[in-house]
């Protein structure tokens, strides 16, 4: 709840100079990588003639390795320019050709003709209308990553290797096998000419990005694939080399689309592949730019996420615009997209103007694009296909374990087709998930008289007979230890292993369960005694207990060091009574070490992904959190916060130092601008708590005590003992009580009056008076594990209490 109106505060001015250049080294700080982009039309069409100048002899490679007319390069990068820039749900994705669909059309064009190209992507695009009008987009992001990357890497090595017999003077075969076979004969009759051009493209290509020093930052203003078709050009031009060149007929003999013409079902199959490989591009691809788009932050609000379907929507109008005038399919490219952004694109108005160059170019520049030679335009395309079998991608899989998936779909794309591939890739997919979920190793160890069983992997309902038979050889009285290193448990394993806990407590043994699936909440079952407790071992390892409480997946008999603090069940009939087993305690960095070692181990597989969003895209905070040092506030388990939730200061007592105010501290001060002028937060919250040692220090202060720096902290909070001590000021209530004593009641009002010195900060006034910040007070008891949230009146304030839904009590 918004607090009250402020009682004390400083009148709004607008920012001096200063205060301007310090905003923005704030925000320089705050992502130093992002310079300051100009807004409007102006950066729109900076980054549109950016796009366009990368994108002309990329669309033009790509219909030469389609083998299609090279003007439907060109009309399908004005028509996604246009038309999927308009209609799209990514307003800076720029569309055009996509090397995803290279093989596809190359496919289509032998076996159908163009023209039957033409009518299959117009088709396809109403496939697309209308599964955005189901509203599916989103499923489509659930195949997997590792099939995904493996078609693209598939159709990069099937594009290299056609691509290959052009650069080296020769022309492709029909499929990759075949140019494969054919390499040595092509190899034995070089065509020099053709091999010195695609050679100069190529080293231009790679080079151009690291010329250093001033000349180098000049030319990178020039897209290295422009450079590189430019330079070839020039030289092929200048030694009169005679090579196959771009040759763009007239307009009036541009092929049209005409009925398909064809068997039916293999026609259906044609429209669904083109269908299904552009919907999971776009997709992907409007993905990755939302994500580029975060990472840059110039605008200095959080970007809107794509809508997906309507996307998909302006994927499938392009596509029935761009095959009804005789272009190739369209697709959301990547590569384009992040060079939009990059060069400070702020509108859909850069991906549209960049389709109007396309156009204008294709007109009048013919003549210009006719002294093109098309070993330069081959060999800046197998460069593309190269670079799409991505290393990056290739550790990825291999960390997560799905290079079988990935290694299988590259294969089968370039041995079989993209179709093909990815049908086989979703196969081996759920074979390997298949497999892991029936792989379980169920092994027991005896030593030192404990019986260690260990279960790696899922416990299903296929593991159960393993587990059974493992779990009865171990002897009735014997001390067990179960580890368990899986993150589900099933109810047939979890009814199997309650069980035979059960029993094996009742014949006097006693049992420890230890692992990610001992948490019941991981299963959706209760506590493994059956109980509302659970077995000692399985209750500890929480992230919210104090190490005290913390064990490893060490036994305390098999290993000293492995426990601290951990209580063992003592067998005593039916009640289950526990006896604290002493062992020894680490202390120092060993107790740091044990710590981070659970971290990396039970908590760093789940949040691993998370932070990595995180760390591209950025903190985005939406509070500023500013509360006491004290080592039992929690912040992230009161608030139920997770990374990059709350802007979090502590210091001792919760204070906030007025500005300008004697011995003030700027570290506060900063974190405030901070927080409110660069990371936007909507709201900050003052949280006290209950027994705060600041508040008992300011109440026993004595008279002509030494200042030391505690005290010269503390004297920030005299304004609250002051305002605790006035007669006007009534003494706040919790749910309905009066505190338990003045050591509470100073620390609510602390609350108050910290939040009366935020307001005098001019960052806080100013957006106050905007409306576009909130204040809120908040009170913690310790002991009774219970947050309460401040409101009330100027001068009485109340504390209210919510349930665990969140309902007000």
């Amino acid at each position: 709840m918004t607090a009250t109106s402020p009682t004390c505060s400083t009148p709004t001015s607008p920012p001096t100079p200063a205060a301007t250049t310090a905003l923005t080294a704030l925000r320089a700080l705050r992502n130093p990588r992002s310079p300051q982009a100009p807004d409007g039309l102006s950066a729109d069409l900076s980054a549109s003639l950016t796009v366009f100048l990368i994108a002309l002899p990329f669309s033009l490679g790509i219909a030469l390795a389609t083998g299609a007319p090279l003007q439907a390069g060109l009309v399908a990068a004005a028509v996604g320019g246009i038309v999927a820039g308009r209609l799209g749900g990514s307003p800076l994705q720029v569309s055009g050709p996509a090397a995803g669909l290279t093989v596809v059309t190359a496919e289509l064009v032998q076996r159908y003709g163009w023209r039957t190209t033409c009518a299959i992507t117009v088709l396809a695009g109403c496939c697309q209308v209308g599964l955005a009008a189901l509203r599916t987009a989103r499923s489509a992001l659930m195949v997997s990553p590792a099939i995904v990357h493996g078609m693209l890497a598939g159709v990069g090595v099937t594009i290299a290797l056609a691509q290959l017999h052009i650069v080296l003077g020769g022309t492709p075969q029909s499929s990759a096998v075949a140019n494969v076979q054919g390499l040595p004969a092509q190899l034995a009759d070089l065509h020099p000419a053709a091999l010195g051009v695609s050679a100069l493209t190529l080293a231009v290509l790679l080079g151009w990005p690291r010329v250093p020093g001033r000349v180098g930052a000049a030319l990178r203003k020039v897209p290295a694939a422009l450079a590189a078709v430019a330079v070839a050009t020039a030289f092929a031009a200048l030694a009169g080399l005679s090579l196959p060149r771009v040759h763009l007929p007239s307009w009036r003999s541009h092929a049209l689309p005409e009925l398909p013409q064809g068997p039916v079902l293999g026609l259906l199959a044609a429209v669904l592949t083109v269908t299904l490989v552009g919907s999971v591009e776009s997709l992907l691809s409007a993905v990755a730019t939302d994500k580029v788009i975060a990472s840059e932050q110039r605008t200095g609000h959080r970007p809107r996420r794509a809508d997906l379907d309507r996307e998909l929507r302006g994927q499938g109008a392009a596509n029935i615009i761009s095959g009804a005038l005789g272009g190739l399919p369209v697709a959301g490219g990547a590569m384009r997209s992040v060079a939009n952004v990059k060069a400070g694109a702020t509108s859909r108005r850069s991906v549209m103007l960049h389709g109007l160059w396309i156009l204008l170019a294709a007109v009048l520049f013919a003549p210009v694009l006719d002294l093109v030679p098309l070993a330069a335009l081959a060999a800046l395309v197998m460069a593309v296909g190269v670079q799409m079998v991505s290393a990056t991608h290739l550790r990825t899989v291999t960390r997560h374990r799905e290079i079988l998936v990935y290694a299988t779909t590259i294969t089968a794309v370039v041995l079989g087709g993209v179709l093909e591939g990815v049908g086989i890739g979703i196969a081996v997919a759920v074979a390997v998930a298949l497999h892991r979920l029936t792989r379980t190793r169920i092994t027991v160890e005896e030593r030192d008289g404990v019986h260690r069983v260990r279960a790696r992997g899922q416990l299903t309902f296929l593991a159960v007979p393993q587990l059974s038979r493992v779990l009865s050889h171990i002897p009735y009285d014997a001390r067990v230890v179960v580890e368990l290193d899986g993150s589900f448990m099933d109810h047939a394993a979890y009814e199997t292993l309650h069980d035979w806990q059960d029993s094996h407590l009742a014949h006097g043994g006693m049992v420890e369960i230890t692992g990610r699936s001992a948490d019941p909440s991981r299963s959706g079952q209760q506590p493994l005694d059956g109980s509302g407790a659970q077995r000692a071992g399985h209750h500890c390892c929480r992230p919210w207990t104090p190490w005290k409480n913390h064990c490893d997946h060490r036994s305390a008999a098999g290993d000293p060091g492995g426990a601290e603090g951990r209580t063992v069940p003592v067998p005593t009939g039916a009640s289950d009574i526990e006896a604290e087993t002493p062992a020894p305690r680490r202390r120092g960095a060993g107790q740091l070490a044990s710590g981070i070692s659970a971290f990396q181990r039970d908590t760093a597989p789940h949040v691993r992904d998370e932070l990595a969003r995180l760390a591209r895209e950025g903190q985005q905070p939406s509070q500023l959190f500013l509360t006491c040092a004290d080592s039992r506030l929690v912040t992230s388990m009161i608030t139920a916060s997770g990374p990059g939730d709350l802007f979090t200061v502590r210091n001792v007592g919760n204070l906030v130092p007025l500005p300008g105010a004697e011995a003030s501290d700027d570290s506060v001060a900063a974190a405030i601008e901070y927080a409110v002028d660069v990371l936007q937060v909507e709201s900050i919250t003052v949280c006290g708590h209950s027994g705060c040692g600041a508040m008992q220090a300011l109440l026993n202060s004595a008279p002509g005590a030494p200042m030391t720096p505690l005290r010269r902290w503390l004297r920030h909070g005299l304004p609250s003992l002051e305002r605790m001590s006035s007669p006007h000021h009534a003494w706040a209530r919790i749910a309905g009580r009066l505190p338990a004593d003045a050591v509470e009641q100073l620390c609510l009002t602390n609350v108050v009056q910290q939040l009366e010195h935020l307001r005098a900060h001019e960052s806080v006034a100013r957006r106050l008076a905007e409306g576009t910040l909130e204040l809120h007070g908040m009170y913690f008891h310790v002991g009774e594990a219970q947050a309460y949230l401040l409101s009330g009146g100027e001068d009485f304030f109340d504390c209210r209490v919510f349930d665990s839904v969140g309902r007000h009590v």
